[in-house]
């Protein structure tokens, strides 16, 4: 087959998730809704108990909100990619993933063209969200928009990967939500997306280890720098090697339902 035809396959696999997502009205409001309270509301309670020194990439203090940016559109990411995930597996409960697995194309190609049309997503809504934090004294010059976009869709393109990885493991629906609790919450509470690691260094050792370790917090932490137009090479690095690693494991241990 020729390049054009995969590349009409995956523009016609990125627009069946797109005009899916715009059909679903609320799920915009949804996805903004959530870590927009944490700015506001979270922020305000914690920004005198958690005040913050001055690290890289700042080069002076900062309010807590603007801290916590990042880490909200890591939410949002996460959140989003998992949400991805659960829907996969209801489609390949329910039979549609058989439609479009009956495609000539390659089935590796196909669950590619999906990965990227949930990073393209995920990118569009971080997007919004960083945009509406303006509007509560979160400054972001216009080239830090321009860093954030690769890095957001790598990002995205790794969680989504992971939570493809994590439905082959599931066969059964009911299962997935409470699996994905197990994930989702401590991937985010246990990075630096709410408070810097040294933070985490004062209360123990052994979490400020764990932290460390989380591919989450190096996604945040890459986001943090390409806010402010730069690149944090090891956090670059961790995320793309994971990325790749998530989703050579996802496309090989995909099976569809019998």
């Amino acid at each position: 087959m020729s390049p054009a035809t995969y590349l009409y396959c995956m523009n016609g696999i990125v627009k069946r998730e797109v005009l899916r997502f715009l059909q679903q009205r609320t799920r915009l409001l949804s996805v903004l809704l959530r870590p927009l309270l944490w700015l506001v509301v979270f922020a305000a309670g914690f920004r005198s108990a958690l005040g913050i020194s001055i690290m890289e990439p700042y080069s002076t203090y900062i309010t807590y909100q603007q801290y916590i940016t990042p880490g909200l559109g890591g939410m949002i990411i996460l959140f989003h990619c998992m949400q991805s995930s659960l829907s996969m597996v209801y489609d390949r409960e329910m039979g549609s993933m058989k439609v479009l697995l009956m495609s000539p194309m390659p089935r590796p190609f196909l669950l590619f063209s999906k990965l990227v049309a949930g990073a393209i997503l995920s990118t569009f809504q971080v997007l919004i969200f960083l945009f509406i934090t303006r509007l509560v004294g979160v400054d972001i010059e216009f080239r830090g928009y321009i860093y954030a976009v690769p890095a957001i869709f790598l990002i995205a393109f790794f969680l989504s990967a992971l939570g493809l990885m994590l439905a082959n493991l599931i066969t059964q629906l009911e299962n997935f939500a409470g699996v994905m609790n197990f994930v989702i919450f401590p991937m985010f509470f246990l990075s630096s997306a709410l408070y810097p690691l040294w933070k985490m260094q004062e209360a123990s050792a052994v979490l400020f280890w764990i932290c460390q370790f989380n591919p989450f917090t190096h996604c945040v932490e890459l986001l943090r720098f390409s806010l402010y137009g730069q690149v944090n090479e090891l956090a670059f690095s961790v995320v793309f090697i994971s990325a790749m690693m998530t989703c050579a494991i996802a496309l090989v241990t995909f099976r569809g339902r019998g």
